[in-house]
């Protein structure tokens, strides 16, 4: 059995501590009184409390003062003040600092406990609204890692473990593969899912451009720099920032942004006080940041500071299983924004799909969705008739004269989507057993 939620009481008349105690007693709630404020500022440090109720005018620190510190500690905790000397001024400013409710003295036993019930009750909901709307962001981004693949289970289970410890985290995949919407699911699964989620794409910006947008600029840093500005780290405080290909960022910008990280602070362009924050950064790159580091064009600290945590997003074409109900995701966007009723793809054109490279991966399987949709002549998706894939159908293996190690990949690949994806139906249809099958997809999606 849960316990009770716990009331906080104060006030310098000691009639009105043990009156509210005793009738409180069978209450769905328990009370805990005191006669100095500076006690239930203590005690509230330590342990917190569900409500806090306070006389106004009391020795030493009135009501007033005790709820702006208890705003600086709390600011969701409801505060009721109870007064004989109501004033339009000393309501205003109340409300003003946070208080939810008055209460005039005398005042009946009877009325306080119903106030004080309607206002935990009040608090409960709000908590759960606010519970399930990070519950209901959290599904939207996981399900938009559409699939039930292997790999793609394994990046869900992945993405649980690591949201959960607010470290920063590198997430490497070829372009197109989800990498935004896995850091979403990242931050909306992490204890910081009701603060800000700042994307800053680092290959679409000069390093003067990115400069100003990270920290910010104060008046007059440069021409047309008319008012300050904050930086998207500063709004971003409390919450995550994703840098999608921070693989493009020069050496002199992977600098300064090495020091923000590990001091947590930064100063804006033209300025000269620092700034503290709180980011949990998330790094993403299409090119192997360890290989950019060997090469010499990454600083390998920034790498190390930045890959507390990893994640690796799986090629499209490594997840064959998963692109009918991809296609079906992006089919049923479609079709809401656009008020029509299409079907999928047959299920010849499914396995034509299935046995292709996907070089542009789930990007360029939601754009060809899109094209087809939009010239669909009929009730149902048709592949366009145009130039031959990489990956032939059945029978084209050969147009394009591929190496003998390309035609087997292709082979494999096509075997495996004829059979849903089921590995060990291929294998066996292959005439060779699983671990081989492994081995040789490992090997074809490494060329």
């Amino acid at each position: 059995m849960s316990p009770q939620p716990e009331v906080l009481f104060v006030d310098d008349d000691p009639r009105a501590g043990e009156l509210v105690q005793r009738f409180c007693v069978d209450c769905p709630f328990t009370v805990r009184v005191y006669r100095a404020p500076q006690e239930l500022l203590e005690r509230f440090r330590a342990h917190g409390a569900a409500c806090v109720i306070t006389d106004l005018r009391m020795p030493g620190m009135d009501g007033l003062e005790l709820l702006r510190a208890i705003r600086e500690l709390d600011g969701e905790v409801p505060v009721l003040l109870v007064t004989a000397y109501s004033t339009v001024d000393s309501a205003v400013e109340a409300l003003r600092l946070g208080a939810s409710d008055f209460l005039k003295k005398p005042y009946d036993m009877e009325e306080l406990a119903r106030l004080v019930e309607r206002t935990l009750e009040h608090r409960r909901l709000q908590g759960e609204n606010r519970l399930l709307r990070q519950e209901l962001g959290a599904q939207k981004r996981s399900r938009a890692l559409v699939g039930t693949s292997a790999a793609l289970e394994a990046v869900r289970a992945r993405i649980a473990r690591i949201a959960v410890v607010r470290s920063h985290v590198v997430i490497q995949g070829e372009s197109g593969t989800g990498k935004e919407l896995a850091a979403r699911a990242v931050h909306d699964l992490g204890p910081d899912a009701d603060r800000p989620f700042v994307v800053i794409d680092c290959g679409a910006l000069s390093d003067t451009l990115l400069e100003s947008e990270l920290f910010g600029h104060e008046r007059g840093a440069f021409t047309g720099a008319v008012k300050t500005k904050r930086g998207l780290l500063e709004t971003a405080t409390g919450g995550t920032v994703f840098l999608d290909e921070i693989g493009n960022i020069s050496t002199a910008m992977q600098t300064r942004l090495l020091r923000v990280i590990q001091e947590q602070q930064l100063t804006r362009v033209g300025g000269v006080q620092p700034i503290g924050i709180d980011v949990r950064f998330i790094a993403a790159s299409n090119r192997d940041l360890a290989t950019l580091v060997a090469d010499g064009a990454f600083r390998d600290d920034l790498y190390h500071r930045l890959n507390v945590l990893d994640l690796q997003m799986p090629p499209l074409r490594e997840r064959p299983e998963d692109i009918p109900m991809l296609v079906r995701h992006f089919l049923d966007e479609f079709n809401r924004q656009h008020g029509t009723h299409l079907q999928p793809f047959d299920e010849a054109a499914l396995h034509q799909l299935q046995a292709r490279d996907w070089p542009g991966n789930i990007r360029e399987l939601r754009n060809l969705v899109e094209r087809c949709a939009a010239l669909a002549d009929g009730p149902r998706l048709e592949l366009e008739a145009g130039p031959k894939q990489t990956t032939q159908a059945e029978g084209d293996l050969i147009e394009d004269w591929p190496t003998l190690a390309e035609l087997e990949a292709r082979y494999i690949r096509q075997v495996l989507a004829s059979c849903g994806g089921n590995k060990a139906r291929a294998a066996k249809r292959l005439g060779i057993d699983k671990t081989t099958l492994w081995r040789r997809l490992k090997k074809s999606s490494l060329r």
